[in-house]
């Protein structure tokens, strides 16, 4: 069984917490199926879960590539030399990325209201970026898109492989069968 879930901003990538904040059993009743690959708290979109342990690996081990793709909210107007840093890797306190697709977009259409909002500074403009990586490491995008310049304020992963979450609503999920 493979379940996609768009999940919420705050809402914590596993089933239990001790200190009461919101998980992904607020979201998804199916018993005996887990997240293949984690999203931060304060991150929002694609969450891939399944009762299949060979496809969670599949997704979630490095050395399959599976690739990823993520919509960043960034502080500033992004520039090409820092979208051309994204593209050749960027030099992290634990190595050199691989090498991401990444380009300025314009904000993706349908989009829901985050809550709460992110902060906007009226000085500061902000952009999109979508970024496409193989690899996942600790908050990957938000240090790298940090690293160039340009924080990310909002972060929603867009897809896993050819898995997307286009119709599916902000806190929805729609089970699927495999193939």
């Amino acid at each position: 069984m493979i379940i996609l879930l768009n999940k919420p901003f705050d809402v914590l990538c596993q089933f239990t917490d001790e200190k009461g904040r919101a998980t992904l059993a607020d979201f998804v009743k199916q018993k005996n199926v887990y997240a293949a690959g984690r999203l931060d708290r304060d991150s929002e979109g694609l969450v891939v879960l399944t009762d299949d342990g060979k496809l969670q690996n599949k997704i979630t081990d490095p050395k399959n590539k599976m690739t990823k793709t993520y919509w960043a909210q960034i502080e500033g107007v992004i520039t090409k030399d820092a979208i051309t840093q994204l593209q050749k890797g960027v030099k992290l306190k634990d190595g050199l990325t691989r090498p991401a697709k990444a380009r300025l977009i314009p904000e993706p259409k349908n989009l829901w209201s985050r809550k709460p909002p992110i902060r906007e500074r009226k000085n500061i403009p902000t952009s999109w970026i979508e970024l496409s990586i193989s690899e996942g490491r600790n908050r990957q995008v938000r240090r790298m898109t940090a690293a160039t310049g340009f924080p990310t304020l909002r972060l929603i992963r867009y897809s896993v492989g050819e898995w997307t979450i286009d119709n599916i609503d902000n806190g929805k999920h729609l089970k699927i069968t495999k193939e």
